[in-house]
């Protein structure tokens, strides 16, 4: 060994000790911690996953069909092929057309 490569040797951990902070503050130490600070932070709600989509067609003969309370509209159908229907209130289907026998109300809710 070369006598000027041995006070390197000694060197180099005596700049470890001067180099500010250590290996517990480094850059992706302190990201991580605040990564997993607000990951924990979230809350999980296991009720919301168990929740269901509870739905009912009601059906009604002329051109309106109401959802029972606690429901709400998601689809209306109509009589004699009418397409045309839109949604009053959040709780009734009503056909457009001049002639329909019946309508339906496609009802849900969240059980």
């Amino acid at each position: 060994m070369k006598p000027g490569t041995c006070p390197l040797f000694i060197l180099i951990p005596l700049l470890q000790l001067v180099i500010p902070g250590s290996p517990e503050c480094s850059l992706d130490t302190i990201v991580e911690n605040k990564i997993k600070g607000i990951l924990n932070g979230l809350e999980y709600n296991p009720s919301a996953t168990t929740k269901q989509l509870v739905c009912t067609s009601i059906t009604n003969s002329g051109k309106l069909s109401s959802c029972p309370a606690g429901m709400s509209v998601t689809g209306c159908a109509c009589g004699y092929a009418c397409g045309s229907w839109d949604v009053r209130q959040e709780k009734t289907c009503h056909c457009q057309c001049s002639v329909v026998d019946w309508t339906t109300a496609r009802c849900c809710r969240l059980a």
